[in-house]
């Protein structure tokens, strides 16, 4: 089933057939699996799903950082404003990643360096890619704190890791990410470790930036409230395959994935007038396939209410509209009774 037109003159980021395999234990291990999707200029894409689905894969696959060995891209393109990153030279890539392209981890404390001052970890990602001398990258990088609105960015450039708090070091992170001015930017969990009212802190944050640079985001989460808040385009992942995609709208309203049901069923629900009982959240039953297991059919099939004699074969992409995409087999005769006859 050929893809859906995809808009090139607006389109910064498009992956193609993207799939990322592993040997572990001496056995071939499919961990992505023909990953689709663009990224518009100024859009943010939510990809969701479990903890093991392939989230993280997919972000450091697109910046070429998947851990070799025990892993390799064995497929697919991914093409940033034109150019294959698959197929550049490393050298190539070091240029592109934290210039074009830079990613936000989740967790400050493992991803900065104890032992060096934020001001000089800042400033270090400036010299590397602009080229420009300590004095002016160390100025660059008080400006990029008070961009983040971490206060007193002149003394705090000068302190530790340690000596900021939990929401200060992600801002950090953040100002790292943007020290080159990227044209993509991946949060990946960016407020795993954040209470509630720095992680809207942080999301607001982030909308800024994108308003006052244009630039892409792609968010990374398990968490559809993160989606609400953040993504024009969801993306929903399930044991390495792209399994729905669509606006927020249509995923988030009018989800067709059994497996895209079940998370939204399960988020919890503020109650105005709640009983003394509170009802327990509806699950989806059973766990995420082993991976070390050769997958036969539809991953989802063995935990899916609608499971049928046809899901013990891998489910097309069926296109429901412009960028609108189910991975399931339920949606054959649906999009079958749409084509002219």
């Amino acid at each position: 089933m050929e893809s859906p037109a995809i808009d090139s003159q607006n389109t910064v980021l498009s992956v193609e057939n993207l799939c990322v395999d592993f040997t572990i234990r001496k056995k071939l291990v499919h961990i992505l699996s023909d990953i689709n999707f663009t990224l518009r200029r100024g859009e943010t894409l939510g990809i969701i799903g479990e903890s093991g689905c392939g989230k993280s894969m997919t972000a450091l696959a697109l910046m070429r950082m998947v851990p070799s060995p025990p892993g390799w891209i064995s497929a697919g393109r991914i093409v940033l404003n034109g150019e294959d990153l698959v197929q550049a030279t490393e050298k190539r890539i070091r240029s592109i990643r934290g210039g074009e392209i830079s990613m936000i981890f989740q967790e400050p404390m493992t991803s900065l360096n104890p032992v060096y001052t934020i001001g000089n970890q800042i400033a270090e990602a400036i010299r590397r890619h602009k080229g420009v001398g300590r004095s002016a990258a160390w100025k660059e990088a008080i400006d990029l704190l008070d961009i983040v609105h971490i206060p007193s960015p002149e003394r705090r450039v000068g302190e530790y890791p340690h000596q900021l708090s939990g929401g200060m070091r992600q801002r950090a992170m953040i100002a790292m990410a943007l020290a080159c001015e990227p044209t993509v930017l991946i949060a990946d969990e960016p407020t795993t470790a954040l209470d509630v009212t720095v992680q809207a802190q942080i999301f607001d944050l982030l909308k800024e930036i994108q308003k006052d640079r244009g630039t892409c985001i792609i968010l990374i989460t398990h968490d559809f409230g993160a989606v609400a808040v953040m993504a024009d385009r969801v993306l929903v992942m399930y044991a390495g395959h792209t399994i729905e995609e669509g606006t927020l709208d249509e995923v988030a309203d009018s989800a067709r994935h059994p497996y895209t049901k079940g998370l939204l069923r399960s988020m919890p629900e503020i109650d105005d007038n709640p009983d003394d009982v509170r009802k327990p959240l509806p699950e989806i039953p059973g766990n995420v396939p082993d991976l070390l297991r050769p997958i036969k059919g539809c991953p989802f099939a063995p935990r899916c209410n609608f499971a049928m004699s046809k899901c013990r074969e891998l489910p097309d992409y069926f296109h429901l509209g412009d960028n609108r995409s189910v991975k399931c087999w339920l949606m054959q005769d649906e999009v079958h009774a749409k084509e002219p006859a």
